[in-house]
């Protein structure tokens, strides 16, 4: 396997995923959030329209699409309306979709509990022309965001060309321990940050904010 790279020691950026309602995306610009996500999934508690996603405003941070099922003729039209400036691959979206939405605005989930090490290596690295960013959840391809928690212990191993965003059940709980044991250059905050699903709670975005800064 190739050497992994340096790891990074610089705080992770935080993308706060599955946003509904437009109070809590002004928290999460508040408190520094890189990215906004919005989930273009019907299976979804958190599925929001994308006229819906259109009517909030992300201030100056950019705005993720996921989509599980959908392929690049449904997906590009929603981008365009939605306003979005990446799509989140969270199914099994092909390399060819990829190249027509344009590689420059896909960030592609990839399943390590899917897969053995060496294989999620091989993915990442198929996917390496096709894809801005990578994303590492639980769960298995297709199913949506799970809001478990990976084994991460392994990923400090395995060799990212772009920046990885890690997922699943991430909280101001989990995040220090997590954080310990491997240093992606993302963190995604979804279903740890809520009161119900859709609803994020500003008290607990902001502990999971704090909790990433006090780790690194």
């Amino acid at each position: 396997m190739t050497p992994p790279l340096p790891h990074r020691h610089q705080q992770p950026f935080i993308k706060t995923c599955g946003q509904t309602h437009m109070a809590s995306v002004d928290c999460a610009a508040a408190y520094g959030a890189r990215f906004v996500g919005f989930i273009f999934h019907q299976g979804s508690p958190r599925s929001i329209s994308p006229e819906r996603a259109a009517e909030i405003n992300s201030c100056n941070m950019g705005r993720v699409g996921v989509f599980v099922r959908q392929q690049s003729d449904e997906i590009i039209p929603i981008m365009k309306q939605a306003r979005l400036d990446y799509v989140q691959f969270h199914g099994r979206q092909s390399i060819d979709e990829a190249k027509a939405i344009g590689p420059q605005h896909i960030i592609r989930t990839l399943w390590p509990a899917d897969c053995s090490l060496e294989e999620l290596q091989q993915q990442i690295d198929e996917w390496a022309p096709y894809c801005a960013y990578y994303l590492l959840d639980a769960g298995s391809a297709g199913d949506g965001g799970t809001g478990r928690q990976l084994d991460v212990e392994k990923l400090d191993s395995l060799r990212f060309p772009h920046p990885w965003i890690l997922a699943g059940g991430l909280s101001a709980e989990t995040l220090p321990a997590v954080l310990h044991r491997c240093h992606p250059d993302g963190i995604d905050l979804n279903s740890g940050i809520e009161i119900a699903p859709g609803m994020k709670c500003p008290s607990k975005m902001l502990a999971a904010f704090s909790a990433v800064s006090q780790a690194c």
